[in-house]
């Protein structure tokens, strides 16, 4: 059997996995996505990142015989390159852009029809990326060949091969009216239509492995170089490519990303936390977004989990809460920013911090399902899901919804996997996930609106 070789980008972690093209994970290695302080801002080593690559994909070519290679990735990173590679070095999206420059963006930036999704913090979005490196780099922007987002930007690197992707260019780049399947109204007016190559689909092969490479890693020079795709959006299409439908799949990680394959929502109203992603066949997608990972982290401090029962009932029955939001971006929640607290009893005791964050996830899961069009399936999918009492607290909270949990720990890879044999798929595959155990769990609705009382009147008080 043919492996596919899955080059899966987070922004804390790198992980490079041999997979069947049905999506069984063999084998995966990691390391992190270092990034550096600068000059000329805070970026991520691509060179070492490129090496790691290289001697990862000829250690895993030893052991497996790789066919065919693709990329996935969170949509906030992009590179300029030119004909040798990368012209600038790739922005860290959490660092803040320089104030003229989040100034005028915030100017020409557009509807949220245009940008499908709101103005984030920090450098998150690819346009604004490529307007600061316009503004201040003004000659090597003028001599690129193009943007790149993360995925086509190492179909690139091993290729040869310049191409654009819808998923990658509909993870909040604002570069990609999703709701009209066109490009913004803001690439024509500031003339990046240059800068980005023909849009070719997730699944295609964009060329073969390019030879110097292919003789560094000892992989077949034929080796198919596959385009490429957001990391939500390959995870999404492991459902589609299980007949699934009228479904909501919630990915969690350090965002958590809420999409749905049904219609119903206004585009032309800004709404928080929504946004409007595609799946990798060009559909809109309408979507939520929020840095859940990073609130869990600071719930949970220094505890260690798994999150328990008991613990769950204490803090129900004692009337404990987190409340948003503890990061430095509003997410679903207007002027909590930075407001984020504990209170209650057991506000103060570390042996239920743990299971607290869990359940303050859950809650936040709950709240983008309930903004979004109700769809018949909810998959909860990605780290979160690594504790058991995760799923079953957010079924508990959906009461209406029939709540699926994955089995499998690997949804990105798996998805992305599948794309090498998406023109050959003769059936459906199998999907593997099942409804959680939510026996001996105490009674949610009363905490859950006591919570979102407490959420309003922050937002009240904002």
């Amino acid at each position: 059997m043919s492996i596919v070789a899955v080059f899966d980008i987070g922004k804390t972690n790198v992980k490079l996995s041999a997979a069947s093209d049905d999506g069984r994970v063999l084998e995966t290695l990691s390391t992190p996505n270092v990034v550096k302080d600068g000059p000329p801002y805070r970026h991520h080593d691509l060179d070492g990142l490129d090496d790691w690559l290289i001697d990862s994909l000829a250690a895993l070519g030893r052991r497996h015989d790789i066919g065919a290679i693709v990329t996935c990735a969170h949509g906030s990173g992009g590179v300029l390159v030119d004909r040798q590679g990368a012209a600038l070095p790739m922005i860290d999206y959490e660092q803040p852009t320089p104030a003229d420059v989040d100034a005028y963006y915030r100017k020409i930036v557009g509807s949220h029809r245009e940008r499908a999704s709101a103005v984030m913090l920090g450098a998150a979005h690819l346009a604004r990326q490529m307007l600061w490196q316009e503004m201040h780099w003004p000659e090597t922007f003028a001599g690129a060949s193009a943007y790149l987002a993360t995925p086509q930007y190492w179909a690139f690197r091993l290729s040869g091969v310049l191409a654009s992707e819808v998923t990658s260019l509909a993870a909040q780049s604002h570069l990609w009216a999703s709701a009209d399947g066109r490009p913004s109204a803001l690439v024509a007016n500031r003339g990046w239509q240059r800068l980005m190559p023909p849009m070719r689909r997730a699944w295609e092969t964009l060329g073969s492995i390019r030879p110097d490479i292919a003789r560094r890693t000892d992989l077949e020079p034929t080796t198919r170089i596959l385009c490429g795709v957001h990391d939500s959006s390959a995870n999404f299409y492991r459902y589609q490519a299980a007949d699934l439908s009228d479904v909501t799949v919630i990915s969690t990680g350090t965002w958590i990303v809420a999409l749905t394959d049904r219609t119903g929502v206004d585009f032309n109203v800004e709404r928080p936390g929504h946004s409007c992603n595609a799946d990798v066949f060009g559909n809109p997608m309408p979507g939520m977004l929020t840095m859940g990972g990073r609130e869990f982290a600071a719930v949970a401090a220094t505890a260690s989990g798994p999150a328990s029962l008991p613990a769950l009932q204490q803090i129900v029955a004692s009337g404990t809460f987190a409340v948003p939001t503890f990061g430095s971006d509003d997410g679903l929640f207007p002027g909590t920013a930075g407001c984020g607290r504990l209170e209650g009893p057991l506000a103060r005791d570390e042996n239920i911090r743990f299971t607290l964050a869990v359940l303050y996830s859950a809650l936040l899961t709950a709240a983008c399902v309930d903004d979004l069009p109700p769809a018949k399936t909810v998959v909860l999918d990605g780290n979160f899901v690594v504790d058991p009492l995760y799923g079953a607290v957010v079924a508990a909270l959906l009461p209406d919804r029939r709540v699926l949990v994955s089995l499998s720990t690997t949804g990105t890879a798996t998805g992305a996997a599948m794309l090498a044999a998406h023109e050959t798929r003769a059936s459906p595959v199998t999907l593997a996930a099942e409804a959680p155990d939510i026996s001996g769990l105490p009674d949610l609705s009363s905490y859950q609106r006591r919570w979102r009382a407490l959420v309003k009147t922050m937002e009240q008080a904002s």
